[in-house]
C-alpha cells in the first residue's frame, strides 16, 4: 500500500505503522470502502490502524489539527458518507484471545463476529452476535447489539466487562464498572460518541450448538403466518427467539434455490435449549400455513448466518427501524397493507422484518447502560437495495410510508445501529430517551468537547 508522509500537515502521522493515505493514492479507495456501498467515504486522510498506538497517534494529531474523526471496521453500519476529516480503519486489528477458564474473550477493534466464533468454538463457547457474523464486534456492541439470541441472553453490551478506549484527548484509557464508570456507561449503547475503542472484553456463552433456521411460506400466505406467529409469541418461553420476515428476493446467484427470485413469508427461529423442546414449540408455526422450505435444524453456533441468511457480499443498502410497544390487530393489518401481498410483489423493499423482543432484553442490565429499548415488545426494521436512482427514490418513499403508518404503535424510538441515515439532532435523539440523550450530551462534553467524533450517529456536546 502507498504511504504518504511528505505533506507537512501529516508529518505527525509518520509514526503510524499502517498506511496513511490521501485521495488519489492507489490504495485509497480500498481503504475507505465498507460493506454498505451506499456510504461512499471521501475523507481527507485515512489511516489503516494496526494497534492501539496507531489510534493514539491519530487522535493526538486530530486534536492538534482540530480534524474531525470517523472510525470504520467492516462498514456494515455505514449509513452516512464520511466527507473530509480523518477516517481510522481498524480492519487490520482482528486479534481475538479466548480464556476458557473465565469464559471471556478479548476482542480487538476490527474483529468480526466470525473471528470470535472461530476462536471460541474449540472451547465449546460462543459470542452473542447479531444476524450476520460478518459484522464487526465493537461497532455492533457500542450500539447495544441486538443478538439473534437476545430474548434468551440479553443485549451484547450486557456481557461486556471492560473496554480499552482512546478518548479524543489522545489518552488510552481502561474502563469498567469500577474505573471511569461513566465512560463505561456511555460506551454501552451510546455508540462511539466518547472515544475510539481499541478492544473490549466480553463474556462468552457455553453454547456450541443451537436449534435454528427458517420456516418459509409462499408470500401469499403472509397474513396467515403472521397472525399465527403474533399469537404464538404471546405464549412461548423467554429462551425462544424469533422474527417474522417478508422477503422479496432478487434472482441473483448469491441466493440459493428455491428461494432465489421469490416472494416469501418467513419465521426465523433460534432456540438454545434441547432440540426436541424447540421442535415441539414451533410445531404450531409449521402447521399454520403451507411450508415450502424448512431449514430449522440443529446447527453449530458458528453457522448462525444460516438462520437469517443475510447477504454476505457488499451492497448499497437503505435501512431503517422502529421499536414497537405491541402488535395489536390494527398494527398487524397496517403492516400487511404496507409490506404484505397487497403491496405487490414488486414492492421496492428487499426485506421487512418484525423481531420479537422482551425476555432477557426487557430486564435491566446488571450494570447500568445507555440502551433504551428494554420497553419494546417488538421491533420492525427494513432494508432496500439502492441499485439505481429510480429504485432509490421508490425505496425512500416505501420506507417513509411504512414507518409513518407504524408510528402509532411505536415507542417513538429506534435502535442506533439500525437507525439508518441520521438526520438532524431531533432525529438522532430518537435512539434514546430524553434523559439518556441529555446524559450522553454531558458525557460528550466531558470526553469530546471539540466534537471531533461528529460523523455517523453523533451526539451534540452539551
Amino acid at each position: 500500500m502507498t504511504t504518504r508522509h511528505d505533506t507537512p500537515d501529516l508529518f505527525a502521522l509518520s509514526d503510524i505503522h499502517g498506511p496513511v493515505l490521501r485521495p488519489g493514492d492507489p490504495a485509497y479507495a480500498d481503504e475507505v470502502t465498507g460493506f454498505n456501498l451506499a456510504a461512499l467515504h471521501t475523507p481527507d486522510v485515512v489511516i489503516g490502524a494496526t494497534g492501539p498506538d496507531d489510534i493514539v497517534t491519530a487522535m493526538r494529531w486530530a486534536k492538534a489539527t482540530r480534524t474531525p474523526v470517523a472510525v470504520q471496521a467492516t462498514g456494515h453500519g455505514a449509513n452516512f458518507p464520511i466527507e473530509q476529516g480523518l477516517l481510522i480503519n481498524t480492519s487490520r486489528m482482528t486479534d481475538v484471545q479466548v480464556d476458557p477458564t473465565t469464559r471471556t474473550a478479548t476482542i480487538a477493534a476490527g474483529a468480526k463476529w466470525s473471528h470470535v466464533m472461530a476462536a471460541a468454538a474449540p472451547h465449546g463457547l460462543a459470542g452473542l452476535s447479531g444476524t450476520s457474523t460478518d459484522a464487526g464486534v465493537v461497532g455492533y456492541t457500542l450500539g447495544g447489539g441486538l443478538p439473534v439470541l437476545g430474548r434468551a441472553y440479553g443485549y451484547s453490551a450486557d456481557l461486556v466487562r471492560s473496554f480499552q478506549v482512546v478518548t479524543p484527548d489522545g489518552r488510552l484509557r481502561e474502563t469498567d464498572p469500577q474505573h471511569e464508570p461513566e465512560l463505561f456507561w456511555a460506551l454501552r449503547g451510546g455508540k462511539g460518541n466518547a472515544g475510539v475503542v481499541t478492544s473490549l472484553v466480553t463474556e462468552l456463552l457455553p453454547l456450541p450448538r443451537l436449534y435454528g433456521g427458517g420456516i418459509y411460506c409462499p408470500g401469499e400466505h403472509a397474513e396467515t403466518l403472521l397472525r399465527a406467529w403474533v399469537d404464538w409469541t404471546r405464549t412461548i418461553p423467554d429462551q425462544m427467539c424469533s422474527a417474522f420476515t417478508i422477503l422479496r428476493l432478487p434472482p441473483i446467484p448469491q441466493i440459493p434455490e428455491p428461494l432465489r427470485g421469490g416472494f416469501w413469508a418467513r419465521v426465523a427461529i433460534a432456540w438454545p435449549g434441547l432440540p426436541a423442546e424447540g421442535e415441539a414449540l414451533i410445531a404450531p408455526l409449521r402447521a399454520a400455513a403451507p411450508v415450502a422450505v424448512d431449514t430449522v435444524e440443529v446447527m453449530d453456533h458458528a453457522a448462525l448466518n444460516r438462520i437469517h441468511m443475510e447477504p454476505q457480499d457488499p451492497l448499497p443498502a437503505r435501512e431503517s427501524c422502529l421499536l414497537l410497544r405491541d402488535l395489536p390487530p390494527d398494527a398487524v393489518r397496517t403492516f400487511l397493507d404496507q409490506a404484505g401481498p397487497a403491496a405487490g410483489v414488486d414492492h421496492p423493499l428487499l426485506m421487512v422484518e418484525i423481531r420479537h423482543m422482551g425476555g432477557a432484553m426487557s430486564r435491566p442490565s446488571p450494570v447500568e447502560d445507555a440502551i433504551c429499548a428494554r420497553d419494546a415488545q417488538y421491533f420492525i426494521d427494513s432494508v432496500g437495495i439502492l441499485a439505481a436512482p429510480p429504485a432509490a427514490e421508490a425505496i425512500e418513499r416505501a420506507t417513509e410510508q411504512l414507518y409513518t403508518a407504524m408510528a402509532p404503535y411505536g415507542t417513538g424510538r429506534t435502535m442506533v445501529n439500525i437507525h439508518g441515515t441520521p438526520g438532524d439532532e431531533q432525529d438522532r435523539a430518537r435512539a434514546w430517551t430524553p434523559e439518556v440523550y441529555e446524559r450522553l450530551r454531558h458525557d460528550k462534553a466531558t470526553y469530546d468537547p471539540d466534537n471531533l467524533l461528529r460523523y455517523g450517529h453523533a451526539v451534540t456536546p452539551a
